[in-house]
């Protein structure tokens, strides 16, 4: 028994279980309740590295404090399959593009909530502690030791049991493992800090990175250190700053003295070298007066090769200690060859590499440890598009989004982080391509969701249908009595000036729809013929589901109306009409059931049609809006002028230089620097635009020898700037 009992006092020895490596391994696979010794736990990173190594200190504190930038947030789980999917896009490669596809993902796996106790846990998880220097403190002892430990304090009883109150980091180099035995390898852990102290297993969140060290003995329950790959080169640094400091205080000038007049005995050369000594060593006499009893001249040595060996050596110790902790060195104040560019491509790098990876690992621990007590639907996340150095890769995702028309205008918008616009139920709606989506070999049903809308063609004037373009005023202001407006705005048609109808081009959409792609085409209908019948019909039976309800009902010679421009359509746009569609009639229809969908739902599944048919108190008619529609064209000069000179910068400078705005935003510029009327919905645009981006009214100080180069002014300014401002909000604000 006094055997037994003298080899676990011994056990306590690390140097007994280096020795006696054997004896640990049956401790620990048949007796158990040892502890499982971490041979990183003598405080060899901790004082090697981070409180005596320069790089190690900068480098730990940059990964730490960056990754406190980024705010947590709590969710509750809608769907557990599509949480797996969100899961799997962000483990992976953490840039921009997978980031915001991942937003669309995050919106249908999660809806964010406010005011739980994590809320108020997290963000003071004790009282010593904000939730900043909470995260900081468990990265940097990752980063160190390869272990971070998280002390959860809850009480036993009440109505709070079982729920953490208090969340304390543990120094990592103090902590060890108690096991059980193979089968209980973590049983409890034990602190040695002023005392020894034994917590729960349960009680103790152990983040810990990958050990590959199977000995037997349950050392690979610990994380293995960084430092542990790069104790070479972390020693390599510590001996070239330790060198580098010694040769600075013992040096003196490198070089000989040579006597003018002859030589000198031994103790004339003696008395010369220790007076040289005394008075002009070492760093504080550095540059320092040379005075010699006799005429000398000096010859000087220079740096020898080992003394550039010992720079290239720190130098590369460096880049290896970064590149452990897939860190830049560029970020580490290395100015030899930066430039803006490769630095915000270094910060990039940064987040993708190290701080996301981290804030993903330790996000997962505590969705697994920490979340449960609190809810089984609750989750914790972070909010990775507050990145503002990945945001620049919205670039390329806008272009992705535009044509993904498996998403909704909102998502698209939650997914470049312009958040949603709960008010407009449109953006909504999905917008498929009629080409993509079968139809039935029977007549199309009214149900049929999409009406082809070409979106480039609505953006772009120049590809406008001619239908209702005039050489003069006069023409167009005719036309536009006719069909409901008024005014007349113009055109620049490849150095010709047109006309079209309604004191704007967006008035003039708003009232014809996509009839503008429509030419109306009289055919008659025959008298009993299978048309007229199935029109007739189905004008019944919608008013008798509609009831007397003035907006919704309609009548025959409306429907016949919306079938002959059906077959207009397809005779004069067989672009717009899907491969399947066999007949100018089977296409009419269509329309006609679409009209009736409208009529009845208050929306368009697709693009707007025939809305001048609906009737005045329906809120999808053109008649409604007629009453209301205005024009202004009376803005500030200031915001003309502020328009023409982005579009000067860009014809200057060309489009891969001048890269701020959206297409929307360059047509606005080219509506405010020709002085064209603009509608109260676009003023609203305008005033709603120009308030969300303030921020940008002013050139950044990079950019101020550049502005050009500045996206967010030039965005700005595209919507007429500053000047527009008041102007904008007035009208607004009148409007409401």
């Amino acid at each position: 028994m006094a055997s037994i009992l003298s080899r676990f006092q011994k056990l306590v020895s690390k140097n007994f279980q280096q020795t006696n490596a054997e004896f640990n391994k049956a401790i620990y696979n048949y007796i158990g309740n040892s502890i499982i010794w971490n041979p990183e736990n003598d405080n060899t990173y901790i004082e090697k590295g981070y409180q005596y190594n320069t790089t190690i200190y900068s480098i730990v504190n940059l990964i730490a404090k960056t990754a406190a930038t980024i705010p947590f947030q709590i969710y509750e789980i809608k769907s557990d399959n599509e949480l797996k999917r969100y899961k799997a896009m962000t483990s992976g490669i953490a840039n921009g593009s997978a980031l915001h596809k991942a937003e669309v993902l995050r919106k249908h796996a999660l809806e964010e909530v406010a005011d739980t106790e994590l809320h108020e846990l997290l963000s003071r998880p004790n009282p010593a502690q904000s939730y900043n220097s909470w995260i900081q403190e468990i990265i940097a002892f990752g980063k160190l030791t390869g272990n971070r430990y998280i002390y959860g304090l809850k009480p036993d009883t009440g109505a709070n049991k079982g729920k953490f109150k208090e969340l304390y980091v543990l120094p990592s180099q103090k902590v060890e493992i108690n096991s059980g035995g193979i089968f209980d390898p973590i049983k409890s852990y034990s602190l040695d800090y002023n005392g020894q102290y034994k917590m729960a297993a349960e009680d103790i969140c152990h983040i810990k990175d990958f050990n590959p060290y199977y000995d037997g003995t349950g050392s690979h329950l610990y994380g293995m250190s960084p430092l542990k790959a790069g104790l070479r080169s972390l020693d390599t640094n510590n001996e070239a700053i330790t060198t580098g400091a010694k040769y600075l205080q013992n040096q003196t000038a490198r070089g000989v003295l040579m006597s003018d007049e002859g030589d000198i005995n031994e103790v004339q050369a003696q008395q010369l070298k220790e007076k040289f000594r005394q008075n002009y060593q070492g760093s504080n006499s550095a540059g320092d007066i040379v005075i010699t009893p006799k005429k000398l001249s000096w010859i000087n040595f220079g740096m020898s090769a080992s003394d550039l060996s010992l720079i290239e050596q720190y130098n590369a110790s460096i880049k290896d200690l970064c590149n452990i902790y897939s860190v830049p060195a560029v970020l580490l104040n290395n100015t030899e060859s930066s430039t803006y560019n490769n630095v915000i491509e270094a910060k990039k790098t940064l987040y993708q590499n190290a701080v996301i990876p981290e804030l993903n690992k330790i996000k997962d621990e505590l969705n697994r440890w920490l979340v449960p007590a609190y809810g089984d639907k609750l989750y914790i996340d972070f909010d990775y598009t507050s990145i503002s150095e990945m945001q620049e890769e919205m670039d390329k995702v806008v272009g992705q989004m535009s044509q993904a028309w498996w998403l909704t205008p909102n998502e698209k918008r939650q997914a470049m982080s312009y958040g949603i616009e709960s008010d407009n139920e449109k953006l909504n709606d999905f917008y498929i391509p009629m080409n993509l989506v079968p139809l039935q070999d029977e007549v199309i049903s009214e149900d049929f969701k999409s009406v082809k809308v070409n979106y480039d063609e609505l953006l772009d004037v120049k590809r406008e249908v001619r239908r209702d373009v005039y050489t003069t005023e006069t023409e167009a202001s005719e036309r536009a009595e006719a069909i409901g407006c008024q005014g007349v705005h113009s055109h620049d048609d490849n150095g010709n000036k047109i006309y079209m109808p309604c004191a704007s081009h967006e008035d003039y959409i708003a009232i014809i729809g996509q009839d503008v792609k429509d030419e109306y085409i009289d055919k008659p209908v025959k008298p009993g013929s299978a048309v007229e019948t199935g029109l007739k019909n189905k004008a019944k039976e919608h008013n008798e589901k509609v009831g007397d309800n003035k907006s919704k009902r309609t009548s025959y010679r409306t429907l016949q109306t919306v079938f002959n421009r059906g077959v207009g359509a397809y005779r004069n746009n067989p672009s717009s009409v899907r491969p399947s569609v066999t007949s100018e009639d089977q296409w009419a229809y269509a329309r006609v059931n679409s009209f009736l969908y409208v009529l009845r739902n208050g929306k368009f599944r697709g693009g707007k049609h025939d809305t001048d048919l609906l009737p005045s108190g329906h809120p999808m008619s053109s008649k409604k809006s007629i009453t209301k529609a205005e024009s202004y064209n009376d803005y500030p000069q200031g915001a003309t002028n502020n328009a023409k000179r982005m579009l000067e910068w860009r014809e200057k400078y060309g489009r891969d230089v001048v890269k701020g705005g959206t297409e929307v935003g360059w047509k606005r510029a080219n509506q405010l620097a020709n002085r064209e009327s603009i509608s109260l919905d676009t003023v609203k645009r305008i005033n709603s635009f120009l308030a969300r981006h303030e921020d940008n009214a002013k050139i950044s100080e990079e950019y101020r020898n550049e502005p050009y180069k500045d996206k967010g002014y030039v965005a700005y300014n595209l919507w007429g700037g500053k000047a527009m401002i008041s102007w904008a909000k007035k009208i607004s604000e009148n409007a409401d």
